[in-house]
């Protein structure tokens, strides 16, 4: 028995099913966030021309808008799967935490968009760390690779 075989079969015994429930229902929040995005796009670029502490020019501001558009998109995507997880949750979290300091600080305190960047934020954080869990894609193109 390998090593990586036996690192493995330990993560899968000690990760609760409960986060894989919750990393499916994060990617399918985020690709829905993407998608309603896509939807409104004059509406996104309200906010970034609007509620951004910086001055962009409208280049930038276009680049932007269809960079978080598609990074929630395809991200939340293979966060749903759980494929290359970590990767899709470190390319989220700049987005996120944009929303968090940019421009849910603007705004009162009890606003709830503010709580759902910041709650996703520490999802991504922790899904950046933990990876995908049991069920998942790479769990399973793991065991195929394995056996």
């Amino acid at each position: 028995m390998s090593l990586a075989y036996k690192i493995k079969h330990w993560r899968n015994a000690h990760h609760p099913a409960f986060l894989d429930l919750l990393r499916l229902l994060l990617g399918v929040f985020l690709f829905l966030k993407g998608f309603a995005f896509m939807q409104n796009l004059a509406y996104l670029q309200w906010v970034l021309e609007n509620e951004v502490a910086v001055n962009l020019s409208s280049g930038i501001i276009e680049v932007l808008m269809y960079y978080i558009a598609f990074i929630h998109m395809a991200g939340g995507l293979l966060v749903m799967v759980g494929l290359v997880t970590r990767l899709a949750s470190i390319l989220q979290l700049p987005v996120v935490l944009a929303a968090v300091f940019a421009i849910g600080i603007f705004k009162s305190p009890l606003n709830s968009d503010l709580w759902l960047s910041i709650f996703t934020a520490v999802l991504l954080f922790m899904f950046t760390i933990i990876g995908s869990g049991t069920f998942s894609l790479d769990n399973y193109l793991d065991d195929q690779t394995l056996n």
